[in-house]
């Protein structure tokens, strides 16, 4: 892959990541959430791809594959099964809309300012991307704050793991198969349990509004 297409795709997925992070931001409905969530995780497994294309690692790009499979299929379809039996919008987060726009470009420009230049196997093209996977953090921690349904801030915390994961590749140029499979499986084994617990909520209460919870009492 010559490197004038490389520094290209990976400016492209690393755009298509942080804009999904703001949308996430920005849009209530739940459904429309887990569109977004699967678009990030196609933008992040194409973005492994091209690393491993780039650095002729065949593992990589199956690592790219595995993370297609896991976030950009299976975690979205089983928020969504979620979604279908629930609440379908999160009807009043801490912070309204521009509020929260706000506080995300903030966080964004705190991820350029504090990033430091990194040096990496994968090219100073994606080493310069660093700051997105940051972003994608600090903006998952954004929506676990200020998010009172239980499944956005299971949207939040599934995007602080593609900040992590998005991290990882740009710098280490990747994981061995084995270890990705290992922490994929755990994301999903968390996201399961979660998806538990939130549906016995709504049996419960009737709500999976997680501020409710602080009224109970023996």
């Amino acid at each position: 892959m010559q490197t004038t297409v490389y520094v290209q795709l990976v400016g492209l997925c690393a755009g298509l990541l942080l804009v999904t992070a703001v949308l996430l931001v920005w849009r209530r409905s739940l459904r429309a959430s887990i569109r977004l969530l699967a678009v990030q995780g196609v933008a992040l497994a194409v973005l492994v791809a091209v690393i491993g294309v780039y650095l002729g690692d065949v593992q990589l790009f199956a690592v790219g594959v595995l993370v297609l499979g896991l976030k950009g299929a299976l975690l979205p379809w089983v928020l969504s099964r979620s979604e279908l039996a629930g609440t379908t919008r999160e009807d009043a987060p801490l912070l309204n809309p521009t509020a929260t726009l706000i506080i995300a470009s903030l966080l964004t420009t705190l991820a350029y300012l504090v990033t430091p230049p990194v040096d990496g196997p994968a090219g100073s093209a994606a080493t310069h991307a660093v700051p997105v996977g940051i972003a994608l953090v600090l903006i998952g921690f954004l929506l676990l704050v200020t998010r009172r349904r239980a499944l956005s801030q299971l949207v939040g915390f599934l995007l602080i793991d593609n900040g992590i994961a998005a991290v990882a590749f740009l710098t280490a140029g990747g994981v061995p198969v084995v270890v990705e499979l290992g922490a994929s499986l755990d994301v999903l084994l968390v996201v399961l349990i979660l998806q538990v617990l939130r549906g016995r909520m709504q049996v419960k209460f009737g709500s999976t509004d997680l501020t409710e919870l602080t009224e109970l009492h023996d």
